[in-house]
């Protein structure tokens, strides 16, 4: 079992940058690939950008690709989702999810409580 918690969230202007991390315990987040997803008010959940176990391969949803960059530091157990030039439309709750599988879908094992991410315009 892993424990995930985000953090970072909170209410910025468009334009502006924020860092989610996402803290791991239970175990090492190095035998899991990493997710970040979002959701809006009124939405389903969306995907937002992986990454692979040791950090070398990165996918990225098309929407964010160019502005957020996701990482890792495995020796701090903490993964991070580097946000610039936000929009409004980048409003949701983040959630941070772990699987020992590479996934191209939402169907990670383990999941964070989530932060919320404002942007005003």
């Amino acid at each position: 079992q892993v424990q995930l918690v985000e953090s970072g969230g909170g209410l910025v202007q468009a334009g502006d940058s924020l860092r989610l991390s996402c803290t791991a315990s239970g175990r090492a987040i190095s035998s899991y690939a990493m997710g970040w997803f979002r959701q809006a008010p009124g939405k389903e959940r969306e995907f937002v950008a992986r990454i692979s176990w040791s950090g070398g391969t990165t996918y990225y949803a098309d929407a964010v690709k160019g502005r957020f960059t996701i990482s890792r530091d495995n020796a701090k157990n903490t993964a991070y989702l580097q946000m610039n030039s936000l929009k409004p439309e980048d409003t949701a709750v983040y959630y941070c999810a772990a699987d020992p599988r590479w996934l191209n879908t939402g169907e990670y094992d383990y999941w964070g409580q989530g932060t919320q991410v404002t942007v005003s315009s």
